[in-house]
């Protein structure tokens, strides 16, 4: 059964991180560039400052997971080099 329940919980964080992201950036995009189309040639009016806001904290939000998976990959090799522990509840290897 403990084989079943890694396989479910690869699945869930492969299934988050893989799909999840791209599809948060997708809607960030949305939010930030969201301007009415201009029919007459002229320049769209700027969008709704708080959607722009939006788009712009779920871009922090990816650049912030981007960045702990980074640490969480090299976390071994900081602590050995630089005597570093940056997540104190994983195990160490």
């Amino acid at each position: 059964m403990d084989t079943v329940e890694a396989i479910a919980k690869v699945l869930l964080v492969g299934l988050a991180l893989g799909a999840g992201l791209p599809a948060l950036f997708a809607i960030g995009l949305r939010l930030f560039l969201t301007e009415p189309a201009s029919q007459d040639g002229e320049p769209a009016a700027p969008g709704n400052p708080i959607t722009r806001y939006a788009g712009i904290a779920l871009f922090v939000l990816i650049a912030a997971v981007i960045v702990v998976a980074i640490l969480w990959i090299t976390r071994t090799t900081i602590d050995y080099y630089f005597d570093i522990n940056l997540f104190p509840f994983a195990p160490k290897k």
